[in-house]
């Protein structure tokens, strides 16, 4: 398999293309981050706040000035572990925890945008629009036809500037155009999205240093996503009910999200929910329907802890 993925729900978009006993290509921030010493400084997120002039420093120096927004300096889980909005110094007294850091509240559309860069500049970009809904959460997000002006114009030119020398694809989530965070790696969540030949094409950037994907036929996608409260143990649906969800018009994939042998907390996941599930789909009403459907099983199934 050319994608070194860890997830047993994602190995459905890779194991079927062919690639080099000698390419290695990340979906975990763990390994991006062993493998690209010369870039891994990328993780430090305050590095990246301050390496874009916005207002930021780690917990022991408070803030002047409220709201700021507060996380790890690191956390290559993701899921938004840790992070809130700090609205005061009470708040800030409340947050503070060690290796934390704040800086600027940042306003605007929550963009995930994936770009293909051959030595640091940029030559292909895809977007996607996450709806929060709450605590970390998201309702879905809307991998977008369209190009975003503002987040490939900021982000290109601090490629440009802090990223020559690194070949391979990479992830930037931003906020106002403004990035939030940055990985080594692409979004592993909807590469189906993307189009035929994409993960192809990512074989070849990794392999030959080149990027050709022919992206003419782009079209607007959409990644359900479905978070069920904390405190329960869930199951995994019956392979019956998978397989009618994949089969329903305008369905693309089905992840079921978890390891139902592991404990519930021995996953990362935000204050607002525990995701068990993201239906992609071309159909946003398809994707909706399907994930009421997964919604009704886990109510139904799930147990005390």
């Amino acid at each position: 398999m050319p994608i070194c993925e860890i997830d047993p729900w994602r190995t459905q978009y890779f194991e079927s293309v062919p690639c080099p006993e000698n390419v290695f290509i990340p979906t975990e921030d763990s390994d991006a981050w062993m493998w690209n010493p010369p870039h891994r400084w990328v993780y430090d997120k305050l590095a990246v706040a301050l390496s874009q002039g916005l207002v930021a420093a780690p917990h022991g120096v408070a803030p002047q000035n409220y709201p700021v927004f507060s996380k790890p300096i690191y956390n290559l889980k993701g899921m938004g572990v840790g992070s809130r909005v700090l609205a005061s110094p009470d708040d800030y007294a409340d947050a503070y925890r060690p290796g934390h850091f704040w800086t600027t509240l940042l306003e605007g559309a929550h963009v995930s945008s994936d770009v293909a860069l051959v030595d640091g500049v940029p030559h292909w970009w895809r977007h996607a629009i996450g709806v929060a809904s709450g605590a970390g959460t998201f309702d879905h997000w809307q991998v977008q036809a369209e190009a975003s002006p503002g987040v490939e114009q900021w982000c290109g030119a601090w490629c440009r500037e802090h990223l020559r020398g690194y070949t391979g694809l990479l992830n930037l989530e931003t906020i106002g155009s403004r990035i939030i965070e940055v990985h080594l790696r692409f979004a592993d969540q909807w590469p189906d999205l993307y189009g035929a030949g994409w993960v192809e094409a990512a074989v070849r950037l990794y392999e030959k240093g080149e990027w050709r994907f022919d992206d003419s036929k782009r079209r607007t996608g959409y990644s359900v996503v479905l978070f069920v409260p904390h405190g329960w143990v869930y199951r995994h649906p019956p392979a019956e009910l998978q397989r009618t969800i994949i089969g329903s018009p305008g369905v693309s994939s089905l992840q079921i999200t978890f390891h139902q042998e592991l404990p519930p907390g021995r996953h990362a996941m935000p204050p607002g929910g525990f995701r068990v599930a993201i239906v992609n789909c071309w159909d946003r009403a398809a994707g909706d329907a399907a994930r009421e459907r997964l919604r009704v099983h886990f109510e139904a199934t799930r147990l005390s802890l």
